[in-house]
């Protein structure tokens, strides 16, 4: 009678093993994160020996010996990647790119692995998912492929491990992580054990060979990444590929970035030949507006080193219920309300016993606190039923007293909404020492929220 498998316990967040089921992770007190896997075999892996051979070798250097000279980042052909990147993609690197699915993520990679081959690198594309033909017809979408860009259907770790030792490419797109497994391990691929051992033998891959390697990562229903919470800890940057599916833009937002900004974002419009850099985000995303509204105001917000200027919309009505609704969309709901009481406080709006509406069109969600003046003049807007002219912009924080707090990179903001032909800016007081005179825009410096009131009311 063969012997019984030994199952041991791990956590879906950290990767914690235990040899009983828990409620609570003792490594990273999340509940309900154990599943239940085969323990992985106790057998040496291989090149176990000429490690231990190694050990020897294995001397510490000082600081100031080792050399600083900084590797040229290959261009991947795609701007807006390449500026979430950091510049580009540097030689041995491990990225990450999640997102829901048929959001573009393969679609992504196989436009970056043309652009690469015809600058003469040789890429592998590795796929667990599709056919060779399957790919073959989405790539025939998207134009003519160079001969350097060669395909596998593999999803069997260690035949991977071959190729890639045998071919060394200068890039790599494993799709996806979820699909690969080796099979010295006994549980089912996409299993903990599964993706964090393929992760490991990927990484050591890319630093050991040079290979700067793309895996595509599924997510789960709450947006984070599936599998153990270790495999974002493990890679380089971690890159998130965001978008309504039933709208055509694409945002790609780095999360974590060894080389590089995590604040940076890439805008991509999604078309019938692939996905197309959008240049100008701010024009895209006021695309549409409609003019001579209520309740509708255009704010500034910063992502990364770059303005993007979206419309905030707010409907403001009466309410039928006794407890009014609030809703907001694309932004923080308790913020919403928090702005909508000091409304209701320091400036005399009557706002316990209507409902609000409050959405960022575009689809986009933005936190940062500069939008505050913004929401606030669009509720303003529309429970006055005050029409804001088109060319004013606004942004700045709201504190609890009232008062209109100091952003970042005012200038730019500025200069990002004379750009696009606004004439009017209601900014923070305590802005104006970092700005200075501007030609042909109009700037309204305001100390307290009901300052940006009075000017919009007369």
């Amino acid at each position: 009678m063969p012997k019984a498998k030994k199952m041991i316990y791990f956590c879906r967040e950290c990767g914690a093993e235990s040899p009983k089921w828990l409620g609570q992770c003792p490594a990273c007190r999340q509940w309900n994160t154990f599943v239940e896997e085969p323990a992985a075999p106790k057998t040496a892996p291989a090149g176990t020996q000429a490690r231990a051979s190694m050990r020897g070798q294995a001397v510490p250097r000082r600081i100031r010996e080792i050399s600083v000279t900084e590797d040229p980042r290959q261009t991947t052909g795609l701007g807006e990647l390449d500026r979430v990147l950091g510049g580009g993609i540097v030689s041995g690197s491990l990225v990450l790119v999640g997102g829901d699915p048929g959001i573009g993520k393969s679609t992504l990679l196989l436009q970056v692995c043309r652009n690469l081959a015809e600058e003469g690198c040789e890429v592998i594309y590795i796929s667990g998912e599709e056919s060779l033909r399957q790919i073959r017809m989405r790539a025939d979408r998207l134009g003519e492929f160079s001969d350097r860009l060669r395909l596998l259907c593999e999803t069997d770790l260690g035949t991977i491990r071959e190729v890639l030792t045998e071919e060394k490419p200068k890039v790599a797109v494993v799709d996806s992580i979820q699909t690969m497994y080796d099979e010295e391990i006994g549980s089912a691929a996409g299993s903990v054990s599964q993706v964090r051992e393929s992760t490991s033998v990927l990484m050591q891959l890319a630093k050991g060979l040079g290979i700067s390697i793309f895996i595509v990562g599924h997510v789960t229903k709450e947006g984070n990444v599936a599998g153990p919470r270790v495999l974002e800890h493990m890679v380089d940057t971690v890159l998130y590929f965001e978008g309504d599916r039933h709208a055509s833009y694409r945002i790609l937002r780095a999360v974590k970035n060894r080389f590089g900004s995590t604040n940076e974002i890439g805008v991509f419009d999604m078309k019938g030949s692939g996905l197309e850099e959008v240049k100008n985000p701010s024009e895209f995303m006021l695309d549409g507006r409609p003019a001579g509204t209520s309740g509708s105001v255009v704010t500034c917000a910063m992502e990364g080193t770059r303005p993007l200027l979206v419309e905030i919309q707010a409907l403001v009505c009466k309410s039928s219920f006794g407890l009014p609704r609030r809703t907001a969309v694309g932004t923080d709901f308790n913020r919403v309300n928090l702005l909508m009481a000091v409304l209701e406080k320091k400036a005399g709006l009557y706002l316990s016993d209507s409902d609000a509406y409050v959405n960022i069109a575009g689809g986009i969600r933005m936190n940062e606190p500069a939008i505050d003046l913004g929401i606030a003049l669009a509720v303003y807007s529309s429970f006055r039923d005050i029409i804001i002219p088109d060319d004013v912009i606004a942004f700045g924080e709201i504190g609890l007293s009232g008062e209109v707090r100091s952003v970042s990179l005012a200038g730019q903001r500025v200069a990002e909404a004379h750009k696009l032909g606004f004439s009017t800016v209601i900014l923070p007081a305590v802005c104006r020492r970092q700005i200075g005179e501007v030609k042909d825009m109009k700037l309204i410096y305001v100390s307290w929220v009901r300052e940006a009131l009075s000017f919009v009311r007369g």
